[in-house]
């Protein structure tokens, strides 16, 4: 298959053209690197530098016709997007109309939407399954929402297949060592922990310990970025061989504490870094844990990848020889 990456040069955009190409697709990526690598997607992947708020540019790179199409390319900093969600606003739903139009301008090739865990806010119950109530408790997840509530009508009235992928929160690096070049000013965090770990920064800070979890910190569901890399190559071929739109959740279905992580990153690597425990962040929910007993239907797909230690070592590898 002919498949375009949008956002291919980032940290999952990478790990996802890797999978497609592993498998003998044909990948082109389309990015601004604003944040992103230019060396940790396939050598041979074709590349289109721009920007999806750029309609006309879009236009051009998908006028040739495309099998599939893969978004990515997002702004996704919570924190970030309570204090500035006019910046999210504009590239994250704006950006997503651009390219929802100039798909069903061309071809109406079916679509694979990097969604979030963050639609839903604080659950109600857990662990979440698809149906679970949607309340965003930051404005990033907010678009995520609006997103995936736009790919509903574009699907009714354009006829645009898509899969909606809920990632939990992912972490890890490529097995085999082909993504090298970590992140830039990460926002997650293992990279945070793995920064510190590596000297690049000075301590890490414990946003609150008096969640209503068993250790005070907030529990996160980890997925390894290989395990997502995957789904997008299921759900894919899912919408070629179904035509049928869909949205799944995408976790380990079990949960981990910000401070059992934190202990585990100084176990793995060996240092121990300065930590201590600062205010809360808004619109950060204490217990976030998936079911993803949908996506192991509908895709056959399930995280085999995503225990602490693997995550933690896996992008200890990276981090370590950047000391």
């Amino acid at each position: 298959m002919k498949i375009l990456v949008v956002g291919g040069a980032g940290y999952i955009g990478s790990h996802v053209c890797h999978a497609f190409a592993d498998r003998g697709d044909t990948v082109a990526v389309l990015d601004n690197f604003s944040t992103g690598s230019r060396v940790n997607f396939p050598g041979s992947a074709k590349v289109f530098e721009g920007d999806i708020m750029d309609k006309s540019f879009l236009e051009k790179v998908l006028s040739p016709g495309w099998d599939g199409v893969v978004h990515l390319a997002a702004f996704k900093a919570a924190g970030e997007s309570m204090i500035d969600p006019g910046k999210f606003a504009v590239n994250n739903i704006s950006g997503t109309i651009n390219l929802l139009n100039a798909m069903t301008e061309a071809d109406s090739a079916p679509l694979v939407f990097s969604s979030s865990a963050a639609i839903f806010g604080e659950p109600v119950r857990l662990p979440i399954n698809e149906d679970h109530p949607r309340e965003p408790e930051n404005f990033y997840g907010y678009t995520k929402l609006e997103i995936e509530n736009l790919l509903d009508w574009y699907d009714r009235l354009k006829g645009l297949k898509s899969a909606s992928l809920r990632y939990f929160n992912a972490a890890g690096y490529d097995f085999d060592g082909r993504v090298t070049e970590p992140e830039k000013d990460p926002q997650n965090l293992l990279p945070i922990l793995m920064e510190a770990a590596a000297g690049i920064r000075d301590e890490v800070i414990i946003h609150g310990d008096d969640y209503d979890t068993p250790d005070g910190t907030c529990i996160r569901d980890y997925v390894h970025v290989s395990d997502l890399a995957d789904a997008h190559v299921l759900a894919m071929d899912y919408l070629c061989r179904e035509n049928h739109s869909i949205k799944v959740n995408l976790g380990s279905d079990s949960g981990i504490s910000v401070a059992h992580m934190v202990r585990e990153a100084i176990r793995i690597s060996g240092v121990e870094f300065p930590n201590r425990v600062g205010p809360r962040r808004p619109g950060d929910p204490a217990n976030l844990v998936a079911t993803s007993t949908l996506a192991k239907s509908l895709l056959g797909w399930e995280a085999t990848r995503s225990d602490p230690e693997t995550l933690i070592a896996s992008t200890w590898n990276i981090y370590r020889n950047l000391k």
